[in-house]
């Protein structure tokens, strides 16, 4: 953000811990926080200013903890203390002990393991993170309250973004899955199967799905009771969202999420009996979705992990055609290695189902 033409702020962080702030207009501004490592010791995970701020920029690290600075602000010469000002699941926030304001204003003491990275909501209200330990968390960032909390299938979550009407995170990680989470309903909407190793960035378009926010389908009795429509012939549905994942298998990975995914049809839950092709099979989302990584939920219950591989939900298969928690397999059923499959490579323009890609159970 900047305020005029004649400077243009830039963060760097490093590995040893330091962020440099850098003035690319005025090259001869240049200041160094944590320049002793006194703050913290670990590499700098993420760098990113306030929304519509001069000053004040967040800095995450391998520690697990977030900084708030004041650009405008030194750094003391010793060690910061901290006094406790509120804490929750899976997360503590401190401010700087000091007479005098000082870097860092705040420290956030999120998870366990490394915090890789953080996004502000569109409206600069809500921060979600997402760490080492596999957890999506979101805060309200002004309260400090823990607004909401997803698990990963497994591994570490390393990437995160808002939809730009901020209903919806994306994340991606050491699952190689990326996962569509509901800020407003709390839960997991989909995971999405096309990597073959960890999803390093996830980002959506801003330009689909900004300008008007879908709406439920609305249905009516007798199209849903009287005469069902065949799920063979029902058109593609309208794109909502579109985003885009990079992974460490090199693959950029482009994904349609619609509405048949995001509002699916309980009537249709016949459906589920069916094979779907391209964009035909729309079976319903089913309850046990809701619950199985989404939290907050009772501490030790092992739920947020997800169904077992055994028992997998079903899915659509619209557009969003590598959307399941497991792939189809075969009659043995034996396989359970999600990354061997790569679906998104054989997509044609035409809607074609490509081999190996998911149907309905």
């Amino acid at each position: 953000f900047t305020a005029a033409a004649d400077t243009i702020a830039l963060l760097v962080g490093f590995s040893a811990g330091q962020v440099q702030y850098l003035d690319l207009v005025k090259k001869d501004t240049s200041k160094l926080f944590n320049e002793e490592r006194l703050i913290d010791k670990t590499k700098v995970t993420f760098v990113k200013w306030l929304p519509e701020t001069e000053r004040l920029f967040l800095a995450s690290h391998a520690s697990g903890h977030l900084y708030l600075y004041d650009a405008e602000q030194p750094c003391g010469a010793a060690a910061p203390q901290y006094n406790l000002l509120t804490q929750g699941e899976g997360f503590s926030v401190f401010a700087c002990k000091s007479k005098t304001p000082r870097n860092p204003l705040l420290k956030w003491a999120v998870g366990e393991g490394a915090l890789n990275e953080f996004a502000f909501s569109p409206d600069g209200r809500s921060l979600a993170c997402v760490s080492q330990d596999g957890c999506l968390r979101v805060f309200h960032f002004d309260s400090m309250l823990l607004q909401g909390m997803m698990k990963s299938y497994f591994g570490g979550l390393l990437c995160v973004c808002w939809s730009p009407d901020g209903r919806y995170v994306v994340t991606g990680g050491e699952d190689d899955l990326v996962t569509v989470w509901s800020f407003a309903e709390g839960r997991v909407v989909a995971r999405g199967h096309g990597h073959k190793s960890w999803v390093n960035a996830v980002a959506f378009d801003p330009f689909t799905g900004a300008a008007q926010a879908p709406q439920p389908p609305e249905l009516s009795g007798g199209e849903e009771e009287d005469e069902p429509p065949d799920p063979l012939v029902r058109r593609s549905p309208a794109v909502t969202y579109r985003f885009g994942s990079a992974g460490q298998d090199t693959q950029f990975c482009l994904w349609d999420l619609t509405e048949d995914v995001l509002y699916p049809r309980p009537s249709l839950s016949r459906a589920r009996t069916l094979t779907g092709s391209g964009d035909s099979g729309v079976p319903g989302l089913p309850r046990s979705l809701s619950r199985s990584n989404s939290l907050p939920q009772p501490a030790g219950t092992g739920s947020a992990r997800g169904p077992p591989p055994d028992v997998p939900p079903a899915f659509s298969v619209g557009r969003f055609a590598t959307l399941t928690l497991q792939e189809r397999k075969g009659p043995s059923g034996s396989e359970k290695e999600h990354k061997r499959y790569h679906s998104l490579g054989n997509i044609s323009r035409s809607g074609e189902k490509p081999p190996g890609s998911a149907g309905s159970r």
